[in-house]
């Protein structure tokens, strides 16, 4: 719909009009200056014929229109235009990430060439936060101990850009699945979302720090926390050799899960990486009502901009 912002700007529309009506037109003063009388003919016959009723005419006509741009522009034109309402699902999501020394073992594959763990997982991680619009997404990363990456936020992309930038080494080379479980939870432990979710993705065997992560798990059943977990690596403790390391442990990873209510999965290729992102996508779904929301848009510009447009115009008449 559209409007004025100041209307009352308006009044001003006739103001030349009573300043001149009340003050008067002043007389105008000059001096003389001797010319040949060939240049003195040729200058009167320009000014003549700039100065007739038409040219006179057009002159107020332009300076009215040149006012009445103006005074439409400061009075504020615009327009009420809805805008896309952004999905809210009132969910908290942490995203838990293993950045341990094993993550940088090359045994993944992202089409036809061989990447490493910590590659993989941050291609398919980056593109799984972009897609939780919506949901307010934190990350934290760990390996001997956990640090906050990313604080709980809408922006997902800006999330997804630290997935992306995450460095093996930063947070040391050992995991402490219990220490990155455990700083999600604390960061959730003042949360008002009506959900609040962890996904925690590992590659190897929980081996530092104090804490058992089975008693972390009891602890996020408590607090109404759902984990879901991810094992990432082609063997786990039961299928390798005694003393192989790059390992992951899985049953430690499904029992977190299935203590705090989530669910747990098995990741060997890059292509099960891909299905567990959908699946989690399908767990904790988006799709919900946003709030509606309205802008105005601007005009002012246009009859500014016209306005100055005429001013030049009439100058370079003036001067021609």
């Amino acid at each position: 719909m559209f409007e004025l912002a100041d209307p009352w700007f308006l009044l001003l529309l006739p103001v030349p009009l009573l300043v001149t009506r009340l003050l008067g037109v002043a007389p105008m003063a000059g001096g003389a200056i001797w010319v040949p009388d060939r240049i003195g003919e040729a200058i009167l016959a320009a000014g003549q014929q700039r100065s007739g009723p038409g040219g006179a005419r057009l002159r107020s006509g332009i300076l009215w229109a040149i006012w009445g741009l103006l005074v439409i522009a400061v009075s504020g034109p615009r327009d009420l235009a809805p805008v896309s309402a952004l999905k809210v699902t009132g969910r908290d999501l942490a995203i838990v990430l293993d950045l341990s020394g094993s993550m940088v073992r090359d045994d993944f594959h992202l089409g036809d060439r061989q990447v490493t763990r910590l590659e993989a997982v941050t291609t398919v991680g980056a593109d799984f936060a972009r897609r939780r619009g919506g949901d307010r997404v934190a990350l934290i990363v760990f390996g001997s101990q956990a640090y906050y990456a990313a604080p709980f936020t809408f922006d997902v992309d800006s999330v997804a850009r630290r997935i992306e930038a995450a460095t093996i080494g930063i947070s040391g080379r050992a995991t402490n699945i219990s220490d990155g479980l455990g700083l999600a939870l604390k960061r959730m432990a003042n949360s008002k979302a009506a959900s609040r979710v962890v996904i925690l993705l590992s590659d190897g065997v929980n081996n530092a720090g104090a804490t058992d992560p089975r008693g972390v798990a009891e602890l996020a059943a408590q607090m109404g926390v759902r984990v879901h977990t991810i094992a990432l690596g082609p063997k786990d403790l039961t299928t390798a050799e005694a003393g192989e390391r790059g390992v992951v442990d899985a049953a430690t990873l499904r029992a977190i899960s299935e203590i705090s209510g989530g669910e747990s999965f098995r990741v060997k290729t890059t292509d099960d990486l891909a299905a567990v992102a959908g699946a989690l996508d399908r767990l904790e779904s988006t799709d919900s009502d946003g709030l509606a929301a309205e802008v105005f848009r601007d005009y002012w510009v246009w009859p500014a901009a016209l306005a100055g447009l005429m001013g030049l115009g009439l100058a370079w008449r003036e001067l021609s």
